[in-house]
């Protein structure tokens, strides 16, 4: 499960690296500590390209209230294309997650700690997301754009801190990802990738990011900086 992750690009980053035509976003805030409900941008092709802030949770068009989306942060890769909630958005609603890095949980000692997993190129980690448009006359403007993240069975080491972890998509499959006229199932899930042995790396953090409204660059940082005893960084995959 993807629960937490950090999203700091500027904007003219994220245009630049995503290839974006039309910029709906205006200013970002970095967000170091992005959880469900807050606004976050997003990547998705209608006719071209477009930057947009969206709420992470997503609300299917046909629900009654927005408040189901608190449930829906996270669509497993293996059944997202059949569930009633992600059908729809995984044939013709798909879209590109950018974050720093994500956060997750293990156990240690009988204490929860918390990782922070991030490219070790320090580049950014585009998430598989899915997005739809929830119509609503009590919605800003009478429409809601929300999102999940397509989430995979974790492999190798960072097995050992959570049992998933973020799909990922490569800038090569960027276009094919967002295009809504590729709908068979079969096709779309092969754009998905595991990231790619040596991509990742992991280190503890501070317990601050358990609160989500302690936010700021010290929540990335490795926990030796914080004060706190923990393991060696290691490298993931």
């Amino acid at each position: 499960m993807c629960g937490r992750y950090a999203s700091t690009r500027a904007r003219q980053e994220l245009l630049d690296f995503f290839g974006i035509d039309l910029d709906e976003a205006g200013e970002l805030e970095p967000d170091f500590n992005v959880a469900p409900t807050k606004p976050v941008p997003v990547v998705l092709t209608r006719d071209v390209r477009e930057l947009h802030v969206a709420r992470w949770g997503l609300v299917p068009f046909w629900a009654k209230d927005a408040s189901i989306g608190a449930k829906m942060i996270n669509a497993r890769v293996e059944t997202a294309h059949e569930k009633p909630a992600f059908r729809r958005a995984f044939a013709k609603h798909r879209c590109l997650v950018p974050a720093d890095g994500y956060y997750e949980w293990s156990m240690e000692d009988g204490v929860k700690q918390p990782h922070f997993i991030h490219p070790a190129d320090g580049g950014v980690l585009p998430m598989a997301g899915l997005y739809e448009v929830w119509r609503s006359p009590d919605a800003p403007g009478g429409r809601l754009l929300s999102f999940t993240v397509i989430t995979t069975e974790a492999t190798d080491d960072v097995g050992r801190i959570h049992d998933r972890m973020p799909m990922l998509v490569e800038p090569s499959r960027f276009a094919a990802w967002l295009d809504p006229a590729l709908t068979q199932p079969d096709e779309v899930r092969s754009l998905l990738v595991p990231a790619a042995q040596r991509r990742l790396e992991s280190h503890p953090v501070s317990t601050a990011v358990n609160k989500v409204a302690n936010n700021g660059p010290e929540l990335v940082k490795p926990a030796p900086q914080m004060g706190i005893s923990s393991p060696d960084p290691f490298t993931l995959f």
